[in-house]
């Protein structure tokens, strides 16, 4: 597509926005047709970049081309031409903004639910979740996140569950719906010293035969091996890119997003019938909440390296789809100086050595404002001024008011900030009603269209690979 035609195809689809109903919770209509006879996926690949807006995805490429010469794995596809690309409307049932669980519910069931809700519908209908399908077709299963396991995005391929904080059932139902292979965090809700109920759902999947392993050691002695495999490298989230490059411990114990990714698509492509994945960069949304720079920043660029491991599978393979996506916006971050001073600001951005973490958890209402800058500076490599210091403590104090509530928290003020520093600044710190980023490749990726419900891409997976309801 030419640059006139890609803009004219961009004023085409701002056309469509008015004509679809946000809150529509009815399954949607299938409106996909494979375009060549007989083409078919064998494989989805479903990724997941969650709670990344526009902003996230441009400043990204930008930082990632300042640092390494090349754009970004995700903007590369857009250059070369090698992906159908849209937006997709991201409304639950009951609200324009979307939360995660009714996000992914909408990917892996079909149906609109309402927010926090995951495959139950508001009149109580069950949506059969796409790795069941899948499942019952012969094909292996896989959930990936930085998140805990059980959490909303990868919960909504494979559970059922009125309130997405119900993830001790959440992880029974993986058992109980055999997803064949489960990595991330959260290995409290599998634990009988940590469940209410006291059930040891360890040690059922352990005699379901489940390989478990708990860092990349332990992950590795099942390289190669076909045997189902519950990894839970964390108790909560797995750390912050940017925690776990900067800790040696957590570098050697935690493996990073595209290794992850590697090591899930060579297992479950053993399987003949093919594969089913919903691989989660969970982390970027944490990031975008906190308008925390470095743990969103990091983290989508892991995120990018795992968007180059996919598509180094489906380019060698040639029989999986590819979909790229995120569920939401969150907060809005954006590159906004007028000054011309992008590599001071990526320049800026390589300094910093940790997330609001490590610069909260060493200062209180009593630090001096010295101390307070030499904190800061020690993380981020940023001279903040003495009124910024005094801010931050003011607010550490209780006595901060910021005329938008939303960025009254410790956490959104050292964010504006550091805004100061960097040239990116947030419009809040939650999810937003903006339509997003779609992006297919592969056999079934022709029946992406510009403009989309998020509901659509569950039809668009079923009709690649040929499967029904």
């Amino acid at each position: 597509m030419n640059r006139r035609n890609f803009i004219q195809a961009g004023f085409a689809s701002s056309f469509l926005l008015g004509a679809n109903s946000f809150l529509r919770g009815e399954p949607s209509v299938n409106p996909f047709h494979i375009g060549r006879p007989g083409s078919h996926a064998r494989n989805v690949i479903f990724l997941v970049s969650d709670g990344m807006s526009s902003g996230s995805l441009s400043f990204t490429d930008q930082f990632i081309r300042w640092r390494d010469s090349r754009p970004s794995n995700w903007i590369r596809l857009y250059e070369e031409e090698k992906v159908r690309r849209g937006l997709m409307e991201t409304a639950s049932a009951n609200s324009i903004v979307t939360d995660s669980a009714a996000a992914s519910a909408a990917w892996g069931g079909g149906a609109r639910v309402n927010n926090n809700a995951i495959n139950i519908t508001p009149d109580g209908a069950h949506r059969t979740p796409i790795l069941q399908i899948a499942k019952e077709a012969g094909k292996a299963t896989g959930l990936v996140t930085t998140a805990t396991v059980s959490h909303a995005t990868p919960a909504g391929f494979a559970a059922n569950v009125l309130h997405r904080k119900s993830q001790p059932e959440i992880a029974e139902q993986y058992l109980d719906r055999r997803i064949d292979l489960i990595m991330g965090g959260g290995a409290p809700f599998f634990d009988p010293e940590k469940r209410d109920d006291k059930r040891d759902l360890l040690g059922d999947f352990q005699r379901a035969g489940y390989g478990i392993a708990r860092s990349r050691a332990e992950l590795e002695t099942f390289r190669g091996g076909s045997r189902p495999l519950l990894a839970l490298l964390a108790d909560g989230y797995l750390p912050y890119e940017i925690d776990r490059l900067m800790d040696p411990a957590l570098t050697e114990r935690i493996p990073a997003l595209a290794e992850l990714t590697s090591f899930a698509l060579e297992r479950l492509n053993q399987r003949r019938e093919g594969f089913v994945v919903q691989i989660e960069g969970a982390r970027i949304d944490h990031g975008a909440h906190a308008n925390d720079i470095a743990g969103l920043l990091y983290d989508q660029v892991a995120f990018d390296e795992a968007i180059g491991v996919a598509m180094d599978f489906a380019e060698k393979e040639g029989d999986t789809l590819v979909i790229l996506t995120t569920d939401h916006g969150n907060a809005n971050p954006g590159l906004s100086s007028g000054d011309a001073r992008g590599e001071r600001n990526f320049a800026a951005l390589s300094q910093f050595r940790g997330t609001h973490h490590s610069i909260l958890s060493r200062i209180s209402a009593e630090s001096s404002l010295h101390r307070i800058q030499e904190i800061i500076h020690e993380v981020t490599g940023q001279d903040v001024t003495r009124d910024e210091a005094h801010i931050l403590r003011r607010r550490l104090e209780g006595i901060y008011t910021d005329p938008y509530r939303r960025l009254n928290g410790v956490d959104a003020v050292l964010g504006q900030i550091l805004a100061n520093h960097t040239d990116i600044g947030w419009v809040g710190n939650a999810h937003t009603s903006d339509h997003v980023e779609v992006a297919a490749f592969g056999p079934g990726s022709e029946g992406l269209r510009m403009f989309q419900k998020n509901t659509d891409l569950f039809n668009l997976m079923l009709t690649s690979l040929h499967l029904q309801v």
